[in-house]
């Protein structure tokens, strides 16, 4: 069942995971290091950002967290927003 909570802006981050195990695609995004929410949370998000950026290019975006049935929690932030693109850590 979906959880209603407020929507959030954070940085998150394009990586490619160490285990592909239940992920489609290889690069997916998450929180970057000092968020709000764990790096353990993947992202569901517009997937031109993980094919027009380089791996590790950080993203401000706004996020909720939220679940599906049997599959856990998640970040779902919603593909037609505008995202900044803050470019690769320094």
């Amino acid at each position: 069942m979906a959880k209603d909570n407020p929507y959030v802006t954070i940085i998150a981050e394009s990586f490619v995971p160490s285990g592909m195990s239940g992920r489609h695609g290889k690069v997916h995004m998450r929180p970057a290091p000092g968020q709000p929410f764990g790096q353990d949370l993947s992202i569901e998000c517009s997937k031109a950002l993980t094919t027009k950026h380089p791996v590790g290019t950080r993203f401000r975006m706004r996020v909720k967290l939220t679940d599906r049935e049997s599959s856990g929690e998640f970040l779902y932030s919603y593909h037609g927003w505008k995202v900044d693109v803050l470019g690769l850590p320094k």
